[in-house]
C-alpha cells in the first residue's frame, strides 16, 4: 500500500462502529451526554486523508446514519455534509494546531453542528430543546481526543501491515 493510500476498509469500519455507537441504548438520564460519534468520526478522517473523503462521504454518512437512527431523512445527511465542508475548507489549518487548539476547533465545528440542528429542528415546528441539548458538544470535545488516537494507531497499524 502506498504511504497517501486511504484505509477505505478502515474508515468505513469506523463509520459502521460511529453508527452503533449512535444507537447504543443508554439511559434516559444520560441521552443527552451522547457525542455526535459520527461526526467526529468524521473529522479525523477528514483531516488525514485530503481530497479523498470529502462532502459526498459526508452526505452518504450522514444518510446512513438516517437510516440506522430512523430520524428525519435527510437531517444528518445536511449536517454531516455541512460539517464536513467546513473540515475540508479549513484542513490545512486544523491540521497542524496543537492538540488543545484542534480540540477548540472540533468544539466549534460541533456547536456549529447543534445550531444546523436547531435551524432544521425550527424548519419543522419542533419545541426548542432544554439547555442540556449544549451539553453533548463538550462531551465530543472531550473524547475528541480518544476518537483522534485511537484512529490514528488503527490507521499506523493498519499502514505497517
Amino acid at each position: 500500500m502506498s504511504r497517501r493510500a486511504t484505509p477505505w476498509g478502515l474508515v468505513i469500519a469506523s463509520l459502521l462502529g460511529s453508527y452503533v455507537l449512535a444507537v447504543l441504548p443508554l439511559p434516559d438520564e444520560a441521552e443527552f451526554l451522547r457525542p455526535f460519534w459520527t461526526a467526529l468520526v468524521l473529522i479525523y478522517w477528514s483531516l488525514e486523508t485530503p481530497g479523498e473523503l470529502g462532502i459526498g462521504t459526508g452526505w452518504l454518512a450522514g444518510l446512513g446514519l438516517d437510516l440506522v437512527t430512523g430520524g428525519l431523512l435527510g437531517e444528518h445527511a445536511l449536517r454531516l455534509t455541512i460539517l464536513t465542508y467546513i473540515v475540508a475548507r479549513t484542513r490545512r489549518r486544523l491540521r497542524f494546531f496543537p492538540f488543545w487548539q484542534q480540540a477548540l476547533a472540533v468544539l466549534a465545528l460541533l456547536i456549529n453542528d447543534r445550531i444546523v440542528t436547531l435551524w432544521i429542528q425550527g424548519v419543522m415546528n419542533y419545541p426548542w430543546p432544554p439547555w442540556t441539548f449544549w451539553l453533548a458538544p463538550l462531551v465530543g470535545t472531550l473524547v475528541w481526543p480518544v476518537v483522534f488516537l485511537t484512529l490514528d494507531a488503527l490507521r499506523q497499524r493498519f499502514r505497517a501491515a
